[in-house]
């Protein structure tokens, strides 16, 4: 099914690229090649996947196909965008085990426009290339519809309208949390839920499912299924920011610390730190977050808290919960179709816990 996605996806961003040349040909070279290349070049393309097995799993073999293979394809340019706009306001370095996207537009105009002039243009276009791949997005997504029902159609759209806003307001809450040093664990549950619950799981288990025609019923636990699995996703990956191998994560370890991330991760760890009166790491977690000259010293000292405060084993815990909740919610959804198990199986690996029986492995963006 990637291997489909895929080529939707090829054959759309040559339609796009060739209009964006007609319309400027640096701006082709220099962004929108970019997108196109960034979109095409990493990832599993979890969400078409998500979206397609549930429906499939609700029993719709002879569904609009072509409607979710463009939705699914729209999802990865939704997910470009979201990626390249988090890296240009992180000022991170690598994404995908390459050099982010706004750091690449910059070192091609170094020599040329001095240090300063670059990584502003470099800022800029990343910016722009987030808001080509939302408009490429938009775009797909309107046209994938076009063939449907109008009462599925409206219920497609209220959807896709409603992701988008959830993710702006995530990453407005991600940035907010950085600059307030609001830190408390239910704050740090929600950001996780806007910023990559809801739009990384959630809604395109809601689209699979609206697209199949699911009851109301059904629509709401595969929908509490897609949450609880969300959740657990963002946590697996908070894990990963700080504990992870940048050559599985694909970025370095360490950028959520330095940039000062509010994760429920160090929101637990901190709350504990307090109860517990551990000044030691108290002070560690009030020091290092947000520092981002910090040293590997200091890095190390970030996670020996989080390990000795039971952060760590608090957070795998609730991951493995949530993963737990979301099959629940899966079986009250009773989905009888053939992809019930591929589903079951992606909602566990979005949490980064192995299918039935296999060892676990890390999920990735």
């Amino acid at each position: 099914m990637p291997g489909t996605v895929g080529r939707v996806l090829d054959r759309y961003l040559e339609q796009r690229l060739a209009r964006a040349t007609a319309a400027d040909a640096v701006f082709a070279a220099d962004v929108a090649l970019r997108v196109a290349d960034f979109t095409r070049g990493g990832g599993r393309r979890m969400r078409g996947q998500l979206l397609w097995w549930t429906m499939r799993a609700c029993g719709r073999e002879d569904g609009p196909v072509g409607t979710a293979l463009a939705a699914a394809a729209a999802l990865e340019l939704l997910q470009t965008c979201a990626l390249v706009q988090d890296d240009v306001m992180d000022r991170a370095a690598t994404r995908r085990g390459r050099r982010a996207l706004h750091l690449d537009v910059a070192a091609q105009y170094a020599s040329g426009a001095g240090s300063r002039g670059a990584a502003e243009l470099g800022s800029a276009a990343g910016v722009l290339a987030g808001d080509l791949a939302l408009v490429w997005a938009d775009d797909l997504a309107a046209a994938a519809q076009e063939d449907l029902p109008p009462h599925l159609r409206d219920q497609v759209r209220q959807v896709w309208s409603d992701l988008r806003t959830e993710m702006i307001a995530g990453q407005y809450a991600d940035l907010h949390g950085q600059v307030t040093r609001s830190r408390t664990p239910g704050r740090a549950l929600r950001t996780a839920r806007l910023k990559s619950a809801m739009y990384s799981v959630e809604r395109p288990v809601h689209l699979g499912a609206v697209l199949a025609g699911a009851n109301p019923e059904q629509v709401r636990e595969l929908r509490r299924a897609g949450r609880c699995a969300g959740i657990a996703f963002q946590l697996r990956d908070d894990l990963d920011g700080v504990f992870g191998d940048p050559a599985r994560t694909g970025k370095p370890c360490g950028d959520d610390i330095r940039s000062g991330k509010p994760t429920y991760l160090l929101a637990v760890a901190h709350a504990r730190a307090v109860a517990r009166q551990d000044l030691v790491s108290a002070d560690v977690l009030e020091r290092c977050p947000g520092d981002a000259d910090l040293d590997d010293g200091a890095m190390e000292e970030v996670r020996r808290a989080l390990v000795r405060t039971g952060a760590r084993a608090a957070v795998q815990s609730r991951i493995e919960r949530l993963s737990a909740r979301s099959a629940e919610h899966l079986e009250r959804a009773r989905p009888a179709g053939p992809g019930a198990d591929r589903l079951a199986d992606l909602l566990r690996a979005a949490a980064g816990l192995p299918p039935r029986g296999a060892h676990r492995t890390g999920a990735t963006r």
